[in-house]
This record gives structure tokens, C-alpha cells and sequence, in this order.
């Protein structure tokens, strides 16, 4: 069996190995290569796996304002408009990625307001509270984010 065939084989079993892994693999089994030689076989082969992008923190939590207590912790809502739950997150387009602000109620779990942009500020989170507020009854809701 050649050196292509082994590292074929092992890829099947291990999918999620890089050449790195590849190498220290094939050094378990006392077959002495080069990790040079296992990247250009594994590109040849198309057995290259994609590279995990890094975890990037969004959120700064390490801040000195003011931390307020968690109060729906034990709260069940019994009915829509009682509970609306705010949350800001990314999604990637084709060059860059915009900022989506969503107000979600915690009753029936459906979007109630929601903003779009290309940066993140207070103004993005404004613009959709008051999005749904412009739809629907306030009464006595009681609204949370999870403040990151």
C-alpha cells in the first residue's frame, strides 16, 4: 500500500484531520514522512478540510456601568405582549455582514419588531423597539435583553 493510499484511508475514518494530524497519524503507525509531502498528497487528493475560522468574541462584559438583576428568571408569560425579549446579532453578506435588532415576545415566540444596519448602536436597538411598539399594546410589559 503507498503513502497516498494510507492517508486516503485514514481520511475516511478521520474526516476532520488537516495534514497536521495526517502527519502525526502516519508517524503513529512508524511510517516516516515529511509534513510537506502529506499537504501536497492531501491537496492532490482534494482531502484537505476547511479551516475553523477563530471564535471572535462580540460582547465586552469586563465594563464598569451598571449590571441590572435578572427578572424574568422564574417568569412564565401566560399571554403575548406580557414578556418581549430583545437581542442584537450579525449576519454575513456577500462582502461584510449587517447588524440585525429583533424584539421577540415571549408568549407566542414570533418576531414583533425588528431593525436592520450596518453598525452597531443604541440607535439600531431604538429604531426596533420602536418598530414594535408601533405595533403592538404596551400595557404592562416588561422588556429584557440579556445585556451582551
Amino acid at each position: 500500500m503507498d503513502l497516498a493510499d494510507r492517508i486516503e484511508e485514514i481520511a475516511l475514518d478521520f474526516p476532520s484531520y488537516g495534514y497536521r494530524r495526517m502527519t502525526a497519524a502516519l508517524h503513529r503507525q512508524k511510517i516516516q514522512v515529511n509534513h510537506k509531502r502529506v499537504l501536497r498528497l492531501m491537496r492532490d487528493k482534494n482531502l484537505l478540510c476547511r479551516a475553523r475560522k477563530a471564535f471572535k468574541a462580540t460582547t465586552d462584559s469586563s465594563h464598569s456601568l451598571r449590571k441590572y438583576p435578572n427578572f424574568i428568571d422564574d417568569l412564565v408569560p401566560y399571554r403575548t405582549d406580557q414578556l418581549w425579549h430583545a437581542d442584537i446579532t450579525y449576519i454575513r453578506i456577500a462582502t461584510s455582514f449587517v447588524y440585525l435588532a429583533a424584539l421577540i415576545d415571549g408568549f407566542s415566540r414570533k418576531v414583533i419588531g425588528y431593525a436592520l444596519g450596518r453598525t452597531l448602536s443604541a440607535d439600531l436597538a431604538m429604531a426596533a423597539l420602536l418598530d414594535a411598539i408601533s405595533k403592538r399594546d404596551t400595557g404592562d410589559l416588561i422588556h429584557h435583553s440579556d445585556q451582551g
